[in-house]
């Protein structure tokens, strides 16, 4: 897991917005080097290449904020800082091995630079994590592939819900409740796309949380809001106002679907989002309104995921060398979890035995990490 962690910690320069350590009070060799918007500035102040482990501490001297990029002969990134404003300094730090490198500078309103080559002739031959950035251009393709898997993803939405509103709507709330399940999870299986679903997906599968009132707030609807009366006592006919409400919500939403654009971004983020949503609601149960089902909407969460990386696994595998354990990983968690279930059925996380619990909850937090570097391989960098 540390290895897979190596390349986000890497690309960020394993410092956020500090300044730079002046001297060398870490340990390490530090080079001052110059972020600018003039090619012969761009990495100025490397005088005296050596390998290993060590900290450039970019200064921008231009008056734009500026985009850095170290890079290797083949155009892979070791390193950057973004949003460096105008004369303020920060590092990137990163274990070099022979070869040919140059710093790219791309400075708000104008081109992009890049500074002089860079070569290192001896010592290590292996450098630190690396990869090679995606554009916007790279990323189309697989969203547009992903936003078709969603759309077709409603209609099976729409049909479990459509048995679920029937179950309501016929008094049956035996059957509204074996209805309710499939029809949610469905719905969780789309969750890369939740990031382009507005307030509409909000109020499609939203919580309570911050609401005054609680579960009897008149802003309380979806999913949990029927699943909650479902599990209370609640009548048919109270629960036929907020079952409507669903099944209009998820047509208008598959709708506006038809329609919206996902943003290209959200593709290779949403893959680690929805694994950070699992850990936070539906490992710790705050997710479950009552049905004690929240570990299958972890489930079917990892699903999501899987779709997620087989959509980007054109451009993931050549960039990610960590891939095959990142698959692991997801296989895992997905066995772990089957097995629970297969085990007396879905249960509350917190009447699980407590190793049984335990191995769940690390099987989130390694693949939390193992996907870090596919947020970090896909954001969105400028070329030009």
């Amino acid at each position: 897991a540390a290895a897979a962690g190596g390349l986000a910690h890497a690309l960020t320069g394993g410092g956020g917005d500090e300044p730079a350590a002046a001297g060398g009070a870490d340990g390490l060799r530090h080079t001052a080097v110059k972020a600018s918007d003039s090619a012969e500035q761009c990495g100025k102040g490397w005088l005296h290449p050596r390998p290993g482990l060590q900290v450039f501490d970019v200064h921008n001297v231009a008056t734009g904020a500026a985009e850095v990029y170290l890079t290797d002969s083949s155009g892979a990134l070791l390193g950057e800082v973004d949003g460096l404003g105008p004369g303020t300094t920060r590092p990137i730090r990163v274990r070099l091995g022979r070869g040919s490198y140059s710093f790219r500078c791309l400075v708000e309103e104008t081109d992009a630079v890049s500074g002089p080559t860079v070569r290192i002739a001896s010592g290590p031959a292996k450098s630190g994590p690396a990869v090679r950035p995606v554009n916007q251009h790279d990323v189309i393709p697989p969203t547009l592939t992903y936003q078709k898997w969603v759309a077709k993803g409603f209609e099976d939405v729409l049909g479990k819900v459509g048995a679920l509103k029937s179950a309501v709507d016929g008094g049956d709330l035996s059957a509204a409740r074996r209805a309710w399940l499939p029809a949610h999870l469905a719905y969780a299986r789309l969750g890369g796309a939740y990031g382009a679903f507005g307030d509409l997906g909000d109020a499609v599968d939203g919580t309570d949380a911050g609401m005054t009132g609680g579960v009897h707030a008149k802003d309380f609807t979806g999913f949990h809001r029927v699943e909650y009366g479902l599990w209370h006592g609640e009548p048919a006919k109270e629960l036929k106002g907020p079952t409507d409400r669903l099944a209009d919500d998820l047509r208008r939403l598959s709708d506006q679907w038809a329609a919206t654009r996902m943003d290209p971004l959200d593709t290779g983020l949403r893959a680690h989002e929805i694994t950070e949503d699992s850990i936070q609601l539906d490992l710790t149960g705050r997710s479950d309104f009552g049905s004690g089902t929240s570990l299958a909407t972890a489930r079917a969460g990892l699903d999501g995921t899987a779709e997620l990386l087989d959509v980007l696994r054109p451009l993931l595998a050549p960039r990610d060398p960590a891939l095959p354990r990142l698959d692991a990983a997801v296989k895992t968690a997905k066995a772990d979890l089957d097995a629970l279930h297969e085990d007396g059925g879905w249960r509350a996380p917190h009447t699980l035995p407590r190793t049984r619990r335990e191995r769940v909850d690390a099987d989130f937090g390694d693949l939390a990490e193992q996907l870090a570097p596919v947020a970090v391989i896909f954001d969105i960098r400028r070329t030009s």
